[in-house]
């Protein structure tokens, strides 16, 4: 299970790539963990700030059941999507800590909890492990005349929106150089539009496929649009209304028709493509927002216009001119973190 690119951590003298799937932390497999995997990355996102004002686990200790119940009402009303839930299947405490089995939507996974209650996380790591037990060394980079790059994101995760505002300034470098897109996170069940799965709800699921339809039918407007809606239109996601207009306002100030957009989004075109999209996902084992795959390589260094430029650049046989290029770092972006 994905949860987070640790790209600072995970970054190597080659560039930060790692050969093949990314690295998973739990015995499913991605088909069987989608539903689950959102809750596990959006808990570390959320916690991550209270992990670096105070120092967690020091407070009263709270009853097991009562601690569970207090994670499960939080986890419900803030992360899970709306009319869904997640239920307790046991509490125990475990080395000084509560480990919590949970079930969402048929498949199961364990959380932890400090005893205080105040700080809740997904995994722990054995510091006392046999030495030379960690991750193996970075693999050689993959060098081609045409690095193939593929950022993999959801419409609307925090994260992923701030890789493509670091990215658009590198499809700009190097567009014409390489093969450099944005690909789609999701799940489809059945053969319908509204069989599409999508981590942040329906209305992110509308949103991939516009955008998906915007590769197709307008590529050469695609970071233009993306760049405006991710400024204007995805701080109002939660508001549909105001989701409707600004993402059609955003079509009319770059050139774009909303209405061929709204028909491939809609119907069987749009669709095809994003199923595409969540096969690629598959085989790269890109199920964590943002994941960028570069020729077969994942990327773990930092997420700045910079670092994506220089990454590709090594990717060449011959590095273009413009690899000589300094790209300033884009306001807000963040250089880690993921997982929607």
């Amino acid at each position: 299970m994905t949860l987070d690119n640790n790209p600072e951590t995970n970054a190597q003298k080659t560039g930060g790539l790692t050969k093949g799937k990314a690295q998973e932390q739990s015995i499913f497999s991605k088909s069987t963990i989608v539903a689950i995997i959102g809750i596990a990355v959006v808990i570390v996102i959320l916690l991550v700030v209270g992990f670096t004002q105070n120092m967690p686990g020091q407070g009263s200790v709270i009853p097991a059941q009562t601690c569970a119940e207090k994670t499960l009402t939080y986890i419900n009303n803030n992360i899970v999507s709306h009319g869904t839930s997640v239920t307790l299947t046991s509490v125990t405490e475990n080395r000084g800590i509560y480990e919590m089995k949970i079930a969402y939507q048929g498949n199961g996974m364990t959380i932890y909890t400090t005893r205080d209650c105040s700080s809740l996380f997904t995994s722990i790591i054995d510091m006392n492990a046999a030495a030379g037990s960690g991750t193996s060394p970075a693999a050689p980079p993959i060098k081609t005349e045409r690095p193939v790059v593929d950022l993999y994101s959801m419409a609307f995760c925090p994260y992923g929106t701030q890789a493509e505002n670091a990215m658009k300034p590198v499809a700009a470098l190097l567009g014409s150089k390489a093969d450099i897109r944005v690909r789609y996170i999701t799940t489809t069940t059945g053969n319908t539009v509204a069989s599409v799965w999508s981590l942040h709800g329906t209305s992110e699921a509308k949103e991939d496929l516009r955008q998906i339809c915007i590769i197709k039918k307008n590529p050469e407007k695609f970071w233009a649009y993306l760049g405006q809606f991710n400024d204007a239109c995805y701080p109002q996601y939660q508001n549909a209304s105001l989701l409707d207009a600004c993402w059609k306002n955003v079509t009319v100030a770059v050139g774009i028709d909303s209405k061929i957009i709204e028909t491939c989004a809609s119907g069987e075109e749009g669709l095809a493509l994003l199923k595409a999209d969540e096969a690629l996902s598959n085989k790269d084992g890109a199920s964590s927002s943002p994941t960028l795959i570069i020729n077969g390589q994942e990327y773990r260094g930092t997420r700045t216009p910079d670092a994506y430029k220089q990454a590709i650049c090594d990717r060449f046989v011959t590095p273009p001119a413009e690899c000589s290029t300094i790209l300033p770092p884009v306001s807000g972006t963040a250089v880690s973190g993921g997982g929607g």
